[in-house]
């Protein structure tokens, strides 16, 4: 009998479902929140509320789209954290009820976790291809930066991590700076691809060992741009293309650094990208071409698995219900869960 698990997402702003059957990919639906792009940021009670709404639809569909019925799950899989709290609560809470009212075990799962194995979500009809263990991931979202060794579905270690912001924090608050909009990763390389990345320079921070640190590098910006408009208050439109290319560049060069730094020392040569960040085209472009260059096996999701996701979180429970583990009904949700 195969083994169905349905996972549930709901770590920010997306609301999402997913069911897969022995690993292979049955059904994903998501449920976007536009209500934040006016507010430049994830507004939390906005989140949950709009989570509140949309979980029952989101989950009932994945399950209609995959062609199961709740009587069939082996298990259900959900985001225990790290996240909004509000937001987890809502999976966290539904979850539960579903678990309880079909009798079925359930199983938390890491979020980064899920960012983690997003490369072993199988497709039908879709070539298989996943990294061989142990293999590096980057794994840069908005909320984190690291570089973690994957050892196996169940075994990571951090090696790396930002000290204070997250990398997508960084394009999100250079968006906002800059009063381009929200989310700003998409908006930054949008602009970036028509500017000049070698135009202008930013500060970087020297950090020890992998860890990365990005408060700076926004400090910079926010002093050139001002520094910059006193002069031309036209500058900023002027140059905006130019200004995000070379800001663009300065991130990635810092990711990349750290990343070639790692796997040098280890020896890895499988590599791969998780996280919103991943769906960057200039990170893209450089991870493929550091490969190329290196001999590294490197490996880019596709984008549908790049952003929040709960066919990342089926996949992760997935792993955690083949090892016997189980979680007991007077689990809480995780704001600050970090330990993967």
């Amino acid at each position: 009998m195969a083994d169905i698990i349905l996972g549930i997402e709901s770590s920010c702003d997306d609301t999402s479902a997913a069911v897969i059957s022995d690993g292979v990919l049955l059904s994903s639906v998501i449920a976007s929140q536009e209500v934040h792009r006016a507010y430049g940021g994830v507004v939390p009670e906005l989140a949950s509320r709009a989570h509140q709404a949309n979980i029952v639809p989101v989950v009932s569909e994945a399950l209609s789209r995959a062609g199961v019925k709740g009587s069939e799950l082996s298990a259900i899989a959900f985001t225990r954290g790290p996240g909004l709290l509000g937001s987890l609560l809502v999976g966290t809470s539904f979850a539960k009820g579903l678990a309880i009212s079909l009798g079925c075990p359930l199983i938390e799962v890491n979020h980064l976790q899920g960012h983690l194995l997003a490369g072993f979500v199988q497709q039908k009809d879709v070539p298989f291809r996943h990294p061989s263990f142990p293999y590096l991931c980057l794994l840069v979202s908005g909320g984190n930066s690291q570089i973690v060794r994957v050892d196996s579905p169940l075994e990571f270690e951090i090696l790396g991590q930002t000290i204070d912001d997250a990398v997508g924090e960084a394009f999100d608050k250079c968006s906002k700076m800059m009063g381009l909009g929200y989310p700003g990763g998409p908006i930054v390389d949008k602009l970036a691809k028509q500017g000049d990345p070698h135009r202008f320079k930013f500060a970087k921070p020297h950090m020890p060992g992998y860890d990365y640190s990005f408060s700076g590098i926004k400090t910079s910006l926010l002093y050139f741009v001002r520094d910059e408009m006193a002069k031309d208050p036209e500058f900023m439109e002027k140059n905006k293309e130019d200004i995000c290319a070379s800001f663009q560049r300065c991130l990635i060069d810092i990711l990349m650094d750290k990343l070639v730094l790692a796997a040098k020392d280890t020896g890895i040569k499988e590599v791969a990208i998780g996280g919103g960040v991943s769906a960057n085209s200039e990170l893209r472009a450089r991870i493929t071409e550091e490969g190329e260059k290196r001999g590294w096996n490197t490996y880019l999701p596709e984008f549908k698995f790049t952003t929040d996701n709960a066919a990342m979180i089926a996949i992760a429970g997935y792993y955690h219900y083949l090892a016997g583990e189980r979680t007991t009904l007077d689990v809480a949700p995780a704001a600050r869960a970090s330990q993967l």
